[in-house]
């Protein structure tokens, strides 16, 4: 049976920018080839990770056509298509689908606190495009709660395939499993992987394989196979990393180990700084543990 394009590990691609911070496009088509490469699965272009909020909306369509013209065959590309309207997503999943991408990747309506049927009918309008969606719940950043309930009926309407669980709850994976059977349940941040990923999860829309995709693929195939004995030991070599995806300066902090493992990460475009000199000095020291360990 061929597996669904959304299963497997995705990663969320960093974006680099030259010094003057207009996008490097040759840079990123290369990423995407190093990450494929290194046993990965597929990217999701412009999520928060490749601060789709700064583009244009030029930008932002040639960032996915690049990552669909540089994924080899069988390599899957999943864009973010969060925008403030249901009518721009559907635009930009439209978009996705004229430019070749598998599926798409939808946060819920996030100007707003939206309820429960704002959030129906933007995934409703969505899922017109045609292409398999996967819910992004962050009710950290959107304050919009894809509850499992309302995963279930988001479900049992056929407007979702899967989610990417961000809450740090690992506890959620059983209730989403219960209320909603057949929904597929992605690994939404990179520290909470062994928990979700020995919980049933499918896939993993992850960070930090932007750095290291072969040790965090690893990581991913053995906590999805139930191998918690050999998993463990890589986990927590690679946590103190995988930690960083969580907190407010992810962005930040995964280019800056890029930079360091010879990735181009490079800087960021406003509103995001620089990293305090504490936080630098941190993950330069937790990443260079990292690869002196040997991990790639």
């Amino acid at each position: 049976m061929t597996r669904p394009v959304w299963h497997g590990v995705h990663v969320a691609t960093a974006l680099p920018f030259h010094d003057d911070l207009s996008v490097d496009y040759d840079g990123y088509a290369e990423h995407v080839r190093f990450l494929a490469e290194g046993g990965c699965d597929g990217v999701c272009p412009n999520g928060s990770l490749g601060e789709y909020q700064t583009l244009t909306d030029e930008e932002r369509a040639r960032v996915v056509r690049t990552a669909v013209e540089a994924a080899p065959e069988g390599f899957h590309v999943m864009p973010g298509v969060a925008a403030y309207g249901a009518a721009e997503s559907r635009r930009w999943a439209e978009q996705a689908a004229e430019a070749g991408a598998s599926s798409v990747l939808l946060l819920p309506p996030n100007a707003y606190r939206a309820d429960r049927r704002a959030v129906v009918g933007h995934y409703r309008e969505v899922a017109k495009a045609g292409l398999p969606v996967v819910a992004y719940n962050n009710p950290i950043d959107t304050k919009v709660d894809l509850t499992p309930d309302l995963l279930a009926e988001l479900h049992q309407e056929g407007l979702i395939v899967g989610v990417k669980e961000f809450t740090g709850d690992v506890r959620r994976a059983y209730e989403i499993a219960e209320r909603a059977p057949g929904l597929d349940l992605l690994i939404g941040s990179d520290d909470v992987l062994l928990e979700l990923g020995v919980a049933g999860a499918v896939g993993w829309i992850a960070g930090y394989p932007n750095m290291i995709p072969r040790a965090t693929v690893e990581l991913y195939r053995l906590a999805v196979a139930g191998d918690v004995a050999k998993a463990l030991p890589l986990y927590r070599d690679l946590h103190p990393l995988l930690r960083w995806d969580s907190k407010t300066v992810f962005v930040q902090s995964i280019k800056l180990s890029m930079d360091l493992a010879g990735r181009r990460g490079g800087p960021c475009r406003p509103p995001r700084t620089a990293l305090a000199p504490e936080q630098a000095a941190q993950i330069t020291r937790e990443t260079r543990e990292v690869l002196a360990k040997g991990y790639r």
